[in-house]
């Protein structure tokens, strides 16, 4: 899997690209590539696992989503991610 972090600022121009990400986010859902994906409580950023480990598939995703470029949003973390503890049903 590969985590990505991203952080968000007060500018609100990403709300207005929000919609059309969350139907690429549902998309790449139903292809399997995205596992989960949702914004922090406090809504200061958000959290994706990709069900991949191939990075060049990550960064495609990231590359093909104006919101990930968008004023006030940030990619923080891009990085494999392993499960130490615990599970997610339906995977290995």
């Amino acid at each position: 899997m590969i985590a990505v972090i991203l952080a968000f600022s007060d500018d609100p121009a990403r709300l207005e690209l929000r919609p059309g990400h969350r139907e690429r986010a549902a998309s790449l859902h139903e292809q399997g590539v995205l596992l989960a994906g949702g914004p922090f409580e406090d809504q200061t950023g958000a959290l994706l696992l990709f069900s991949t480990d191939d990075m060049a598939v990550v960064e495609a995703a990231l590359e093909d989503d104006p919101y990930y470029s968008a004023p006030g949003v940030e990619v923080r973390t891009v990085q494999p991610w392993t499960i130490a503890t615990g599970g997610i049903p339906g995977r290995d």
